[in-house]
């Protein structure tokens, strides 16, 4: 019997810890309504915070990508689920709107930035020859999904007891995490005596140099910024962010309550979303292997900004039935974009550099969360709906699926680790 190769049980635990990093950060859209009842602060205040976390943790990537190769992906992994542990536990005694902003702004954006930006492709590019789009699409899942799948039993601790309750359920899973990482994860395959998937020799990893990881990160980003490729795709995944996480992430709940839905029942409909992200990146990874990855870019974004578009319509309706279809087919397309948006960064880049301009690129993205998480509360508060916000984003989506179709089609030869 063939021995089951260490690599899947670093994806387990990395999918788990994702998992974990994105219920923390997400959980943020359950806790609007909550705190703005218990402690009187402002919808736009509250956007405020929770935007700040969007922009840090997407500024944050192409950082934590450099300090991976300086300090370790295992040491890195446990830094940031400790800080936000620790991120949680402030959360009892926070008690002004500034406290709010930096807990739940810079701590939580710190601590969640390795998690949801650039440890997917770290793994997939340390661990996998073999099926690493196929990795990375189940990582990239992982990131929705997590950010989604809980949502409903938070809801329904805030509804039934506090958000308290709900905290507390999130800080132990915080802390059942890091006992995870402490015990199971490694660097490198060399650590385990073995070789990465689909490449069986044993081999040290090549290094790229390392040096202060600010300059090695901005480094990454003047050479990114000299190259049209790279616009093009962070200003896609810009509207990617504001489109998904900004907007759907922090927004939809609140948007349903103003049409009379439940607060658990909006929550259902987001994890819904997540269970079908899950389907829906997975097979994005494995089309990612297989197809131009520009091609896919573009039926996503076209097929995201049409639903986004008539999102208003559906709920505006009252139909229960459209609001499912749009939670399965918003789902399936949540964060497909980027196992192909990788893709094309690691052809265009090479191996050794593709994490460190994917960190930048998600950077851009979470610009545009935090644009779409904030102005999304200050639309509302100035004209009473979300509508105009949502039918911008989906315009906004089709002009992505023009940015990335330009993109000029790269050799598929790939430097391989050595």
């Amino acid at each position: 019997m063939k021995k089951w190769h260490y690599s899947w049980i670093i994806l387990a635990v990395t999918f788990i810890s994702i998992i974990v990093a994105g219920i923390i950060r997400s959980s943020a859209g359950v806790f609007i309504d909550p705190f703005e009842q218990d402690f009187g602060w402002s919808r736009p205040s509250i956007s405020l915070a929770f935007a700040v976390c969007l922009f840090l943790y997407g500024f944050s990537g192409p950082f934590m990508a450099a300090f991976v190769e300086k300090y370790g992906l295992k040491r890195m992994m446990l830094g940031s689920m400790l800080l936000l542990s620790i991120a949680l536990a402030c959360t009892f005694v926070m008690k002004q709107e500034w406290q709010l902003i930096l807990i739940w702004g810079v701590m939580m954006g710190i601590g969640s930035g390795l998690f949801l930006t650039v440890l997917s492709t770290q793994v997939a590019n340390r661990w996998f020859v073999k099926r690493r789009g196929l990795a990375v699409g189940i990582l990239t899942a992982a990131t929705a999904t997590g950010q989604l799948i809980l949502l409903p039993v938070l809801a329904t601790l805030v509804d039934r007891y506090s958000w308290q309750t709900a905290i507390f359920l999130i800080f132990i899973l915080s802390i059942v995490m890091l006992l995870i990482i402490a015990l199971f994860m490694r660097n490198y395959p060399s650590e385990k005596n073995i070789g990465l998937y689909g490449n069986e020799e044993v081999t040290e990893p090549a290094r790229i140099q390392v040096g202060n990881p600010f300059k090695m990160a901005l480094n990454a980003l003047v050479e990114g910024l000299k190259v049209k490729e790279f616009w093009l795709l962070a200003g896609s995944f810009f509207i990617c962010g504001l489109s998904t996480s900004g907007l759907i992430g922090t927004h939809f709940i609140s948007y349903c309550i103003s049409f009379g839905i439940p607060v658990v029942t909006a929550a259902a409909m987001l994890s819904f979303m997540g269970v079908f992200d899950l389907i829906g990146t997975t097979l994005s990874g494995w089309l990612t292997d297989r197809f131009d990855n520009r091609w896919l870019l573009f039926w996503y974004y076209s097929l995201r900004g049409f639903s986004l578009l008539a999102l208003p319509f559906a709920l505006a309706s009252g139909s229960s039935t459209w609001l499912m279809i749009f939670a399965i087919f918003y789902g399936l397309d949540w964060i497909a974009t980027v196992p192909p948006t990788i893709g094309l960064t690691r052809q265009r880049f090479g191996l050794e550099k593709s994490a460190m301009m994917y960190g930048w690129m998600v950077a851009f993205h979470q610009v545009g969360a935090a644009v779409a998480a904030y102005f999304g509360g200050v639309v509302f508060e100035a004209m009473g709906s979300y509508k105009i916000a949502f039918l911008l984003a989906g315009g906004f989506c089709l002009i992505a699926s023009l940015f990335v179709i330009v993109i000029k089609k790269q050799p598929t030869a790939v430097t391989l680790q050595k």
